[in-house]
């Protein structure tokens, strides 16, 4: 099997693995800044259910469901950094798009929420 067959029978999959070894790095990313962000006076906030939450969540963070979002803005200041999390980073990827939607200039996606325990 010649390269471009091998590409055409599997671009999905490859696009798959690299669309999660993004993310993966993204987060890790978001992870190594924590300290200056919360320096800076970050928000950090959970999107997950109230019903995830309360089984678990890193010190300090907010919970605002994402479904609950857009109609909560106000409690996110748009003046420091807001750190996005969730279960595994899928949520808090669309939390991240709709506050930029919204006006806020710093936005970062963590990832899963135990990123923020370390």
């Amino acid at each position: 099997m010649d390269f471009a067959s091998f590409f055409q029978q599997y671009w999905p999959l490859m696009a798959l693995a690299l669309w999660f070894r993004y993310k993966w790095w993204s987060a890790r990313r978001v992870v190594g800044m924590l300290p200056a962000l919360r320096q800076r006076g970050a928000t950090l906030v959970d999107v997950r259910s109230a019903g995830e939450f309360s089984e678990g969540s890193a010190p300090g963070t907010v919970n605002i469901p994402l479904p609950e979002l857009s109609s909560r803005l106000n409690e996110i200041p748009k003046g420091a950094p807001v750190v996005l999390c969730c279960a595994s980073g899928t949520r808090s990827g669309m939390a991240k798009l709709l506050l930029k939607k919204h006006g806020y200039p710093q936005v970062f996606n963590a990832g899963k929420w135990s990123n923020l325990l370390g």
